[in-house]
């Protein structure tokens, strides 16, 4: 496979195999990686509809979610080199800042905005192959930070000003010496080389590599594939009926066997009560008896005790 193939591959499988729920969790385990975070996506945005203009090209991004705490996400994947890239960046978190503030809406209800770019081509000067970039306010004279406030930590529900602005992450992945320490750099050694090493543990990767060697199948391999995963789930709509039908048959056995101890407890009840009832009848025969004059002996024999 040429790089240039598996770059598309890569691509196409963000932008179509990750827009259902089902494979959510791949992105959040990429997500949960690299922000440090346990990630829970609940909205994929259409980033690609809402063009204004023919030349509005900037504002389609490849992904646009939400997470849970309402953090607009952006993904980029980009492998042709674009030397205005970093405009491209802030142009498309400005874009979407602006649209999460309806009409007449307070500026606080702006939302959180995180840039993340993976990147296939020399952006810029540096040899690292991760960048993160964050917005601080930094004294010209005393040097120090500013700070929010406790009513705007209050009002914003964040400790510091750089949680207000976008944040921005860049995955230089050609720079990545091949040597993974920890889950994220698994996670970019798959972004560029488009599989997993033995023993990789880093969160939705064993998901996104089954979802990379379905997209490796020929168009036979893959009909035959779909024929087995429909034939799988018939066998297993099959098995759950059969459970089912053995749950039913085991509950219903279940509750005769309840009524048949039930009925066997009463049964038991009744005779008790019958067995005390002559007892007592014998115990007032046998006290007449004796007190006609009787001997006990002889009342016992008569009464058969």
């Amino acid at each position: 496979m040429t790089p240039h193939r598996k770059l598309v591959t890569f691509d196409w499988a963000l932008k179509r195999l990750l827009r259902s729920k089902a494979n959510f969790h791949v992105l959040e385990g990429f997500l949960s990686e690299l922000l440090h975070d346990d990630i829970e996506i609940v909205e994929l945005l259409e980033s690609e509809g809402n063009k204004e203009t023919r030349e509005d090209k900037f504002n389609r991004v490849d992904m646009l979610v939400k997470d849970r705490l309402g953090r607009r996400i952006i993904i980029e994947v980009q492998y042709t080199r674009e030397d205005d890239y970093f405009q491209r960046m802030l142009y498309g978190t400005a874009k979407i800042l602006t649209e999460s503030l309806s009409a007449g809406g307070s500026y606080r209800h702006i939302a959180r905005v995180v840039s993340i770019n993976i990147i296939h081509f020399d952006l810029g000067h540096g040899e690292d192959y991760l960048y993160e970039g964050r917005t601080e306010f930094r004294g010209v004279h005393r040097h120090d930070h500013l700070g929010l406030t406790p009513d705007q930590r209050r009002l914003f529900q964040t400790e510091s000003i750089e949680n207000i602005f976008p944040e921005y992450y860049i995955l230089k992945v050609n720079n990545f010496d091949d040597v993974a320490r920890d889950g994220l750099d698994e996670w970019i050694y798959f972004l560029k080389n488009g599989r997993i090493q033995p023993g990789f543990q880093g969160r939705g990767l064993q998901e996104a590599q089954a979802v990379m060697d379905l997209l490796k199948l020929s168009p036979a391999e893959k009909e035959a594939y779909d024929a087995y995963i429909k034939e799988q789930r018939i066998r297993i709509g099959e098995a759950e009926s059969t459970i089912l039908r053995a749950e039913q048959a085991e509950a219903k056995a279940a509750e005769d066997v309840a009524r048949a101890e039930a009925k066997a407890a009463e049964d038991v009840a009744k005779a008790e009560a019958k067995t005390a009832a002559m007892k007592t009848q014998l115990d007032q025969a046998m006290r007449a008896l004796i007190a006609s004059g009787m001997p006990e002996a002889e009342a016992r024999k008569i009464l058969g005790m």
